[in-house]
């Protein structure tokens, strides 16, 4: 294994410090030498991104992160780049002390940022301000500085982290860059994929320095990145009772629509036969637009058990409510000890009525549905969303996704996956139901509840990415997400 090989493996800001530690004690590269190799990848990756720059603003911060902007800027100078370093502050560290001597040694402008000057009139612009260490929100001067380089109209180049983004939880706590590109150095930042962070980072770019496999040996990421996958073919023999039998509960008064947009997600996504309880009135409607949909009248719980008996796999939460009626069918969905699905008020009667589920359960909260889960506020799951969503594993004892820019799925046994697809058009009403019924349908087609949340996310997010291809981001609706998905599960992107 090499080191690109874990450009899929996602590693917290601790353990990407022990990585940096270990390839100076244990492999014998210098710590400058680590600088000079980030500087001159960064200078590559400027080069790549922008190849017609001849004017670049290097923006330096005291520390490493600082020094490896320093270094980048003399190159940039002796690649016959114009460069000019504005400087917050003095440098700390032998490291980043020696990079800023050497730049003005070679000749290079250093300018001491002040709020009264403005910016210098560029290509591209650097932000080596802050590196992987920063937690809090910027200073009030530095804050402006960063406004100022958002308002100066030239792309930015983020040095390992866009200063003001947590790299360790994707948090924004105050003002932050917002980068075209980041260039992520030796490994990849588990923070940058998640929360606020996918608004600031831009294109991720890993680059591992050369550095080689022995550097890994040991380490086990926090987190992985999810890849692209598919249900392989099916048999020539198969038929519908293979694909399972999913049962959709959901859909109160005036709700039809959240229920039917989980049926026939599910569908869609492969399983046989998809059944839905929901209340009488919805039954023409559903039986018109998408006759495939068996639904049923259900009026309690009653009416649902010979559903029950029938289905594989429980799709339980869209249009559910809180009522009498939506938590009669919520008990009775429990009781029947089926694999599920819990999503909306399938996840808020959780949260009120705390027990235990028994056998396989994935819950597909969003934060607010997270928070009221764990008892906290939506401010403390966007704190550490990776932390939210173990525990809710962990506590529940199922499979999580937390849902948002950057889909988390947690498993009770502490493994994290992130998703890196989606796009800001799924923001928008339904796109949650089409998630339950995904998951739903994979669980009926045999994969595990781990298998089915992360292949899930995965297949509703990179649906939503084509289907905003094809029509744009703006105005996307849940239902534009079915065709693309269908071609996702077949093999096909177009």
């Amino acid at each position: 294994m090499t080191a690109c090989d874990h450009r899929h493996q996602l590693f917290t800001v601790d353990q990407v410090r022990a990585l940096d530690r270990r390839a100076i004690e244990e492999l014998g590269v210098a710590g400058y030498e680590l600088m000079q190799r980030a500087a001159a990848a960064a200078l590559v990756c400027l080069q790549q991104h922008w190849p017609r720059a001849r004017r670049i603003a290097v923006y330096c911060g005291p520390g490493n992160n600082g020094g490896d902007g320093y270094l980048l800027a003399s190159m940039a100078r002796e690649a016959g780049l114009q460069a000019v370093v504005i400087a917050l502050d003095a440098s700390r560290g032998d490291d980043a002390i020696r990079a800023r001597h050497e730049f003005e040694q070679a000749g290079g402008t250093v300018i001491r940022w002040h709020q009264d000057e403005p910016l210098p009139v560029v290509d591209v612009q650097v932000d080596a301000l802050f590196g992987t260490g920063l937690r809090r929100a910027l200073a009030p001067d530095v804050a402006e500085l960063v406004r100022r380089m958002q308002a100066n109209g030239a792309p930015v180049l983020a040095l390992d982290v866009p200063s003001g983004v947590n790299a360790d939880s994707g948090a924004v706590p105050g003002e932050a860059v917002s980068a075209s590109v980041t260039v992520s150095f030796i490994a990849a930042k588990r923070g940058l994929y998640t929360g606020q962070a996918p608004g600031h980072v831009g294109q991720i770019q890993l680059e591992p320095l050369g550095l080689p496999e022995g550097l890994w040996q040991g380490v086990e990421a926090d987190a992985e990145l999810m890849q692209a996958h598919t249900l392989p073919p099916r048999p020539r023999q198969a038929h519908k009772g293979n694909n399972g039998h999913v049962l959709a509960i959901g859909g109160e008064h005036g709700t039809a629509g959240a229920i039917r947009l989980c049926g026939e997600a599910a569908l869609r996504a492969g399983a046989g036969l998809v059944s839905v309880a929901t209340r009488g009135e919805h039954l023409v409607a559903l039986n018109s637009a998408r006759p495939e949909l068996m639904a049923h009248e259900v009026d309690g719980m009653q009416a649902l058990a010979p559903l029950l008996q029938r289905a594989t796999v429980l799709a339980v939460g869209p249009g559910l409510g809180q009522g009498a009626w939506g938590h009669a069918l919520w008990l009775a969905a429990l009781d029947a000890a089926l694999p599920l699905v819990l999503d909306a008020d399938g996840l808020n009667l959780l949260a009120r009525e705390p027990r235990p589920l028994s056998g396989t359960a994935v819950l597909t909260p969003h934060p607010g549905e997270a928070a009221r889960l764990l008892g906290q506020d939506t401010a403390a799951i966007a704190a550490d969303r990776f932390a939210a969503a173990r525990e809710l594993a962990r506590r529940y004892r199922a499979v999580v996704v937390l849902k948002g820019a950057g889909s988390l799925v947690a498993a009770p046994d502490g493994r994290v996956a992130v998703c890196p697809w989606g796009n800001p058009g799924m923001a928008s009403g339904g796109m949650g139901d089409l998630l339950t019924g995904i998951i739903a349908a994979l669980l009926a087609q045999g994969c595990d509840a781990w298998q089915a949340a992360v292949l899930g996310t995965g297949l509703h997010a990179r649906a939503g990415d084509l289907a905003a291809r094809q029509g744009g981001e703006r105005g996307l609706l849940a239902g534009d997400l079915l065709g693309p998905l269908r071609l996702l599960l077949n093999g096909r992107e177009s």
